[in-house]
C-alpha cells in the first residue's frame, strides 16, 4: 500500500490503521515462519546447534521470508524459508565444520547425489534435509519444468563454496569481477528458484531464463552488503570476504550502487509481466540494505 503524506506531513487515521494492519499481517507471517522454521531445523538437530541458531536467528530469517512475499500465506512461504535455512546450514558446515577443501569436496558431492538420486540410509542431516526440500517442492506444478533449473542452481551454490576454500587456501589477491563471479555461493539465486518453484506465476514459470539474470544481479548486490557488514566477524573466522581478498570499501560501494540501478532498470519489464516477482526481487535488495544496517542474521558462533 502507497501512503500520500498530506498538509503538514500528518497522516489519515484511516491511512495508519490500514498502515498498520498490513505490517501486523506481514509481522504474523513471519512469526508463523518461525514456528515453522524452528520444528524443522529441530528435526535434524546437529545440523542447527543453539550457537549460531540462536533464536534471533530463525526470527530474522523469518521476517526477510516474511517481507519479501508480504502478499503470500503460510504455506506458500514455507519453501523459500526452508530453502534459505539449508544455505545457513550448509555454509556453517563449510565455513566451520569442514577442515580441508576435500572435506567440503566430499560434503559437495554427498548432497549433489543425494538432490539427485536421493540420500542414503546413513545420509548426514544436510543432505537429508536437502532431500526432503526438494520432495516437498516435487509436488508443485511447476517443479517438472523448473528442476532442472533447481538443480543447476543447486551445483552453481555448492561449487562455488569449494571455489572460496580454494581462494582462501590460496591466499592470493581476488579480483572483485573474479569475486562476483562466484557469488552462486552466498545461494540467493538458489533460494529463488526454490521460491518460484512453489508461487511462481505462469509467466515466471516459463520465462525462468528471462528472470534468473536479474536474481543473479539481486544475488551480487546482496554478497557485497554482506561482506560490507560482517566484515569484522569474518576477518576473524577467514570466511571469503571481498575485503579481505583486497578489494576497497569504496570499490565495493560503488559496484553495489551499479549493480543495484542495474536491477532496477532490469526490474522494469519484469515488473509489467510479473509484478510479485519483480517486487520480491526489488524487496530483498530494500530490505536487506535496512536489516544489515543494524544487525547480522547468524547468532554468536561456538568458538573452540
Amino acid at each position: 500500500m502507497i501512503v500520500e503524506h498530506i498538509a503538514g506531513h500528518e497522516l489519515l487515521a484511516g491511512q495508519e490503521t490500514a498502515l498498520a494492519a498490513d505490517l501486523g499481517r506481514t509481522c504474523a507471517l513471519a512469526a508463523r515462519c518461525q514456528r515453522d522454521l524452528q520444528s524443522c531445523a529441530a528435526a535434524y538437530g546437529e545440523l542447527f546447534p543453539a550457537r549460531p541458531f540462536d533464536p534471533a536467528f530463525f526470527a530474522a530469517l523469518s521476517m526477510v521470508t516474511a517481507f519479501g512475499s508480504p502478499w503470500a500465506s503460510p504455506d506458500e512461504l514455507r519453501a523459500v524459508g526452508r530453502a534459505s535455512l539449508w544455505i545457513f546450514a550448509v555454509d556453517r558446515l563449510v565455513d566451520e565444520v569442514a577442515g580441508s577443501r576435500a572435506e567440503v569436496e566430499a560434503l559437495v558431492a554427498e548432497c549433489l547425489a543425494g538432490a539427485e538420486t536421493g540420500p542414503g540410509g546413513d545420509a548426514p542431516a544436510v543432505v537429508r534435509f536437502l532431500a526432503d526440500l526438494r520432495d516437498d517442492l516435487s509436488a508443485a506444478p511447476a517443479f517438472a519444468d523448473l528442476w532442472p533449473v533447481w538443480l543447476d542452481r543447486l551445483r552453481r551454490t555448492l561449487r562455488a563454496m569449494v571455489r572460496e576454500w580454494r581462494w582462501k587456501e590460496e591466499g592470493a589477491p581476488v579480483s572483485l569481477d573474479e569475486y562476483l563471479d562466484g557469488a552462486d555461493g552466498c545461494g540467493s539465486s538458489f533460494v529463488n528458484v526454490s521460491h518460484w518453484i512453489r508461487t511462481g506465476d505462469p509467466w515466471t514459470v516459463g520465462h525462468i531464463d528471462e528472470l534468473l539474470p536479474v536474481s543473479d544481479e539481486v544475488q551480487r548486490y546482496l554478497r557485497l552488503l554482506n561482506d560490507l557488514a560482517t566484515r569484522e566477524r569474518e576477518r576473524g573466522q577467514g570466511d571469503a570476504n571481498a575485503l579481505a581478498f583486497g578489494a576497497g570499501v569504496a570499490e565495493v560501494t560503488a559496484r553495489m550502487n551499479e549493480i543495484r540501478d542495474r536491477c532496477l532498470t532490469l526490474l522494469e519489464p519484469v515488473r509489467a509481466r510479473s509484478p510479485r516477482a519483480a517486487a520480491y526481487l526489488e524487496r530483498q535488495i530494500g530490505f536487506n540494505t535496512g536489516f544489515y544496517g543494524l544487525v547480522d542474521y547468524w547468532g554468536e558462533f561456538e568458538r573452540a
